[in-house]
């Protein structure tokens, strides 16, 4: 009797508990099923401003098969990610994924934001998408030092993302990853904001947000998006042992996106207020060497002689405490509050030298882009050469004036680039001196027009031009 009472405890007991455990294993997989709807949601909502970016370019090749070491130029496809963040057309990527491009093509991964209730991809969908004709691309501006680029397609009414406010970013914050990792595109990642500013290195000038995201090779230059299909970030870089994803990516912040992107827009480069000096983080090594007042800030470790700060009284290892009255205490902020001054006014530096405080206020001069000084000269009718795609000025003594050390008197220089598929397949770029075309040489846009109506689709056209002060050419076939 006692082993059937003890057994008959045991099925009450157990259907007690199953009774209790029933609503709750419910009650969970309703939460699960809630959370991967709004997943899926979110992924329907991004996905179509996500972009694959196919790259052309010439890069040194290693002859193994002979077991040479010599080395020679061979063509090279690229694969990254971007972000469309205007209807008209501009996305955003990373500038080493766009890096001596001789053709951009981008291609959308997916369609129209899907509005149904319950949105999510179908297998025919994802197939159909590896189907999807790719477009050209223009390069509109680079700023290397951030490593982001904008480039445009001829495409409008596009669904863009917008930018979240990188000051609500919180360590843990569910995050999400786009991009085209090892060429497969339309993929997506899920993890948490590790850290909302990381500085790579002590003297980097700008802080990353660091993600447990997967991020692999091909997703450079996608979106980092928050749970409301925001742009937290813009994927960027790893660190990785293996070559893959190990938990420890790296994404530029969104306010550094929105205010370059702009910029680039605009001019095609940063505009930036310069005053003359260098500075370095104070680490307490450097504090304890030179006797310094602080272990930590930002330190002016060079002062250009006969430059505004020198001028103005800024010496050698003062100490940054703030910039136009915003406190300073690391070389990323000192770097945002330059970027962030506007141009034409004094910059305001509070400053430590030994025991004393004092406040100098700085002329700035923006850094000189030689291209923002022909914008005035450029009439986009007269000036256009449509086989090329480009926005040409002939060399004359006032433009070599204006860009003094060209290595030839004569040719037209590249002002602007249109959005088609002749200015990406050259490879020109904006500043680019075409000297000759097929060894004949160019004094003039009429001349080199003339040149260019001559040619009809696939004659092979080699341009000769100076870049950068050096020569080189620029093959391509005419389509």
């Amino acid at each position: 009797m006692t082993g059937i009472y003890r057994m008959t405890g045991w099925f009450l007991a157990t259907g007690l508990l199953s009774m209790h455990a029933q609503p709750a294993r419910k009650g969970s997989v309703e939460i699960l099923d809630q959370f991967s709807e709004s997943v899926q949601a979110l992924a329907a909502r991004v996905a179509p401003s996500v972009v694959q970016i196919s790259v052309s370019r010439y890069a040194p090749r290693e002859q193994g098969d002979t077991g040479r070491t010599g080395l020679v130029l061979g063509r090279e496809q690229a694969i990254g990610s971007g972000v469309i963040i205007d209807p008209d057309g501009y996305i955003v990527t990373n500038a080493h994924v766009v890096s001596n491009a001789l053709r951009i093509r981008v291609t959308r991964m997916a369609q129209s934001p899907i509005k149904a209730a319950k949105p999510d991809q179908t297998i025919s969908d994802a197939l159909a998408l590896a189907l999807a004709p790719p477009v050209e691309a223009t390069l509109v501006g680079v700023y290397k030092e951030l490593d982001l680029a904008l480039i445009k397609i001829a495409d409008t009414g596009l669904p863009a993302l917008k930018f979240a406010d990188y000051r609500k970013l919180r360590q843990g914050q569910v995050v999400f990853a786009f991009g085209s990792r090892q060429g497969l595109g339309n993929s997506m990642s899920m993890g948490v904001v590790s850290s909302v500013a990381r500085q790579p290195e002590p003297d980097s000038p700008f802080v990353f947000i660091q993600t447990d995201a997967p991020i692999n090779p091909g997703d450079s230059g996608g979106p980092l998006v928050n749970t409301a299909g925001e742009i937290v970030g813009l994927d960027t870089f790893i660190l990785s042992q293996s070559g893959g994803s190990e938990g420890i990516g790296f994404a530029i912040p969104s306010a550094l996106i929105e205010l370059a992107s702009g910029e680039l827009r605009k001019y095609g480069h940063m505009h930036q207020q310069m005053i003359g000096v260098g500075v370095q983080t104070i680490t307490p090594l450097m504090s304890s060497a030179l006797g310094l007042p602080r272990d930590a800030g930002v330190l002016i470790s060079d002062v250009a002689p006969g430059g505004q700060a020198e001028q103005a009284g800024v010496k050698l290892n003062d100490i940054v405490t703030a910039v136009d009255g915003r406190r300073i205490e690391n070389v990323p902020m000192f770097t945002t509050a330059m970027l962030s001054h506007p141009g034409g006014r004094k910059v305001q530096l509070d400053l430590q030298r030994g025991t004393q405080e004092l406040t100098i206020e700085v002329p700035t001069t923006e850094e000189s882009h030689d291209a923002d000084r022909l914008s005035d000269r450029i009439d986009p009718d007269k000036n256009r050469v449509r086989q090329l795609g480009i926005i040409g000025l002939a060399v004359d003594k006032e433009i070599e004036g204006i860009l003094p050390g060209l290595r030839g008197p004569y040719g037209v220089i590249v002002a602007a680039l249109s959005a088609s598929a002749a200015a990406s397949a050259t490879g020109l770029q904006v500043g680019d001196v075409i000297h000759e075309v097929n060894g004949t040489a160019v004094s003039s846009v009429e001349a080199l027009r003339t040149i260019m109506e001559k040619f009809k689709r696939g004659d092979a056209v080699a341009l000769f031009i100076e870049r950068d002060s050096k020569l080189q050419y620029l093959a391509f076939e005419i389509e």
